[in-house]
């Protein structure tokens, strides 16, 4: 795609298009969502999704994957105890979908997996079903962490980070 293309249609997006993709109710079910998953297993999922990539990212061609990786970091999903946080990312300008998940997580799931479920996923993106998509992602992440970091018998999940979507 020609740069400043792009450029003008990441930055013709903003935080209302956010809202206007998942609105109140879908956000409230996609927290429900990522809450009772983390009922099951030790891991911390966190969700992002954007609009747009800011301009720094877009001047210098950076890939929606390399977002999903600073966001990782900002958003802190490395800093759990058992490194088995996994933040789904979502950015609605270019319709792409990024799963990062930390070392204890990746150790037991290489990338060649996640990549086959993103691209399952992004028929609902290219649909416009964008919660449908998150809500997808959320299982097959949850369906990763119960395989890989289960909760023992009366053990429970600290919820070390937030469980609602962060929105930019």
């Amino acid at each position: 795609m020609n740069r400043w293309l792009r450029i003008f249609k990441h930055r013709w997006l903003d935080e209302t298009d956010t809202a206007r993709a998942l609105g109140a109710e879908a956000l409230a079910r996609l927290e429900d969502r990522v809450a009772a998953s983390e009922r099951h297993h030790s891991g911390e999922i966190r969700l992002c999704v954007e609009a747009g990539l800011p301009l720094s990212y877009l001047w210098r061609g950076a890939a929606p994957r390399q977002r999903a990786i600073a966001l990782f970091g900002k958003l802190r999903v490395w800093d759990t105890e058992a490194n088995n946080g996994v933040l789904i990312y979502l950015l609605l300008a270019e319709h792409a979908i990024e799963i990062v998940a930390d070392r204890g997580l990746a150790r037991h799931v290489p990338q060649q997996h996640w990549d086959a479920l993103v691209g399952g996923m992004r028929e609902a993106f290219r649909a416009g079903r964008f919660e449908e998509g998150l809500a997808q992602a959320v299982d097959a992440v949850d369906a990763m962490l119960v395989r890989h970091f289960p909760l023992a018998e009366g053990q429970h999940n600290p919820n070390e980070l937030p469980d609602s979507a962060h929105l930019r």
